[in-house]
């Protein structure tokens, strides 16, 4: 536990101010209008300026902007701890684990399709808590029962052991990938759920449960849907993340397979239909499995804004500042992708996620 007092007065101003430069809508028009060459030259005129420069003379097109991408975000997150003291700095540090979750998601991703070690890189993120020697280890491995192993002795050797045993089964990647999900979040929620004495935190912990609470709601929504769309033969109930208030296992079992009554179920929920409108719209609108997942991530976003607006000198304007900026990390790299592989304009707007 770090010491000292907290400062999110001092962190939020910071935030603001960052948050300001985000890319805008326009922004992401003009970009949808350019090749891979012309976005990094954009990017060299923004705040990307010196990643773009600094990895100019050994990559260029997409590997450049990727690469910038993911060292831009692992900067912004390390400043976001650098910031932070006491209290804040451990709310932080802790939920930045989730990159993580995403580079083990990605490497085993990676054995999985065979892909070269340097691809799987670029795609990595170096903002959570893993040693920089322990990620290389894991692109040096040939199985993905090899990179289990190179994570014995972490919070999630145990539930991806447990876990292997069904990706072996199924040949599907569903089984890891959740067990990962499930180890960050139920860990995380376990962490500040209680105060001294074990009793229930208030206050700024509290609205730090409840944005925790809506990322597991939203990604229960998402399994959901992804399970029924996957045709294998998966228990709902095994893929459910404990800790939400949207939905419990029996939600799940009844939901999967039913889209329109899984977003009534989101909109009836006065927890978020009271405070989600434009994002509902998306839900309702979206007819394809990527369109409902943009729509989720839409509807936390519009949802973690909400609440650093009620809540505004608390931990939510941070978090709602990190998805955010993967929004916009996603988002530019999807264009950058989109366009070297010649898509249309109107279907790399369909892989955008705005509000």
């Amino acid at each position: 536990m770090s010491a000292g007092a907290s400062n999110p007065e001092y962190v939020n101003a910071r935030v603001r101010s960052r948050r300001a430069s985000l890319f805008s809508d326009e922004d992401y028009r003009k970009l949808i209008r350019m090749g891979p060459s012309e976005i990094a030259r954009f990017m060299e005129e923004t705040e990307y300026e010196r990643e773009i420069n600094e990895l100019g003379t050994r990559f260029s097109g997409v590997d450049l902007i990727e690469y910038a991408l993911n060292r831009n975000l692992a900067k912004h997150f390390d400043d976001l701890i650098d910031w932070s003291q006491g209290r804040l700095y451990d709310l932080i540090a802790r939920y930045l684990r989730k990159f993580d979750v995403w580079n083990l998601k990605t490497i085993f991703r990676g054995i999985y399709t065979d892909s070269d070690p340097e691809d799987i890189r670029t795609d990595l993120i170096r903002a959570g808590e893993l040693e920089d020697r322990t990620v290389d280890r894991l692109l040096e491995a040939d199985t993905i029962e090899d990179a289990i192993e190179v994570l014995y002795g972490t919070m999630y050797y145990e539930a991806l052991t447990e876990a292997f045993e069904e990706y072996e089964e199924t040949g599907a990647l569903v089984p890891l990938e959740n067990a990962l999900d499930r180890e960050f979040y139920e860990n995380l929620l376990a962490d500040v759920s209680r105060g001294p004495g074990d009793e229930p935190q208030e206050g700024p912990i509290a609205n730090y449960i409840e944005f925790l609470q809506a990322e597991i709601d939203f990604r229960n929504a998402r399994n959901a849907l992804r399970l029924a769309r996957s045709g294998a033969d998966l228990d709902p109930a095994a893929y459910y993340i404990d800790g939400g208030v949207l939905f419990d296992e029996s939600d799940l079992n009844r939901l999967v397979g039913d889209y329109d009554a899984l977003v009534d179920h989101i909109a009836e929920n006065r927890h978020y239909g009271d405070r989600l409108s434009e994002a509902l719209d998306q839900l309702r609108g979206a007819d394809s499995l990527i369109q409902f997942e943009h729509a989720l991530d839409a509807a936390l976003l519009e949802y973690s804004d909400t609440l650093s607006s009620i809540y505004p000198t608390s931990i939510s304007a941070v978090l709602s500042y990190i998805l955010a900026k993967e929004r916009e990390v996603e988002n530019i790299r999807a264009i950058a992708r989109g366009r070297e592989v010649g898509l249309d304009e109107n279907k790399i707007e369909e892989e955008l996620v705005v509000l």
